[in-house]
């Protein structure tokens, strides 16, 4: 089992939960396919909304990968996305700046936001549990894939 955050803005975020579903770096397929059945995903959300200059700071979803198939969906003409289904758990948000110095991903805690360049990184499983005590207040136990 591993650990994985994606990183989206709040509002999109919604979406996936919603849906069930995530997306990753503008819906682009090798994201998902390095995740497997029964690995988490946590979601953090630089921005409220998607281009615009609104701060969220914070980690605002968490999930289990449940799908098996990576899979394109149409969202617009011309925008094929592709998604993978995750089980989202009901959870309030993590302000990511009380977690910044306990986190072992975020190397550099000066310019924390650093490690959340490339949209989508493995962290390790105590950070992982860390995130999901502030959001859940306990650490999740895993869902049977189906």
């Amino acid at each position: 089992m591993r650990y994985w955050i994606g990183v989206a803005s709040k509002e999109h975020v919604a979406l996936g939960v919603a849906g069930g579903f995530c997306q990753l770096c503008h819906g682009k397929a090798q994201p998902l396919k390095r995740m497997a059945i029964d690995d988490w995903i946590i979601y953090y959300s630089p921005k409220l909304i998607f281009g615009e200059v609104a701060p969220c700071q914070a980690f605002t979803a968490i999930g289990q990968v449940t799908g098996h198939e990576v899979y394109p969906h149409a969202m617009a003409p011309g925008f094929i996305p592709h998604r993978r289904d995750i089980h989202f758990l009901p959870a309030d948000e993590a302000p990511i700046r009380p977690l910044v110095d306990a986190l072992s991903f975020i190397k550099n805690k000066r310019q924390w936001g650093y490690a959340f360049r490339f949209g989508h990184l493995e962290i390790p499983r105590v950070d992982f549990e860390l995130i999901a005590v502030r959001m859940l207040g306990r650490v999740p136990v895993q869902q049977q894939a189906g």
